[in-house]
């Protein structure tokens, strides 16, 4: 499934944080980081992406099938939060790629006679090595 989605701006919870880590006085006086909270449940996005969205083991998914990101890269407000969106888009999208379904297979008769004839081959070599008693 191709999904090309973009959430709506009812559908994003933002609240702005001071972040964590290097960045000096400005750090301690200014609230860049962003906390995005997407409820999945009350969002737009097709049934059997929320199915799969909801599936997820991940640890940005609350029990209440709340997605929260949290972006503290940048010292702008307004670059974390473009951020914070871009991961919450890669994230549905990786969900609404579904894989090709795997066929079994099995090896070909010529590869399972060449598999045996190097593995006797193998096997000669080997022998040759052994010490020979008297």
């Amino acid at each position: 499934m191709n999904l090309h989605w973009a959430p709506a701006d009812w559908e994003l919870d933002f609240s702005f944080i001071r972040a964590s880590g290097p960045g000096g006085q400005n750090v301690n006086k200014v609230s860049s980081a962003v906390h995005l909270r997407f409820d999945i449940r009350r969002s737009t996005l097709p049934p059997v992406i929320k199915e799969r969205l909801l599936a997820l083991s991940d640890q940005r998914l609350t029990l209440d099938g709340v997605i929260v990101i949290k972006a503290q890269e940048s010292r702008s407000q307004e670059q974390n939060r473009a951020d914070a969106v871009a991961r919450l888009v890669d994230l549905v999208q990786s969900v609404a790629h579904t894989p090709k379904a795997r066929r079994a297979t099995k090896p070909s008769w010529g590869s399972q006679q060449r598999r045996l004839e190097g593995k006797s081959l193998r096997s000669g070599i080997k022998a040759g090595r052994a010490k020979t008693v008297f």
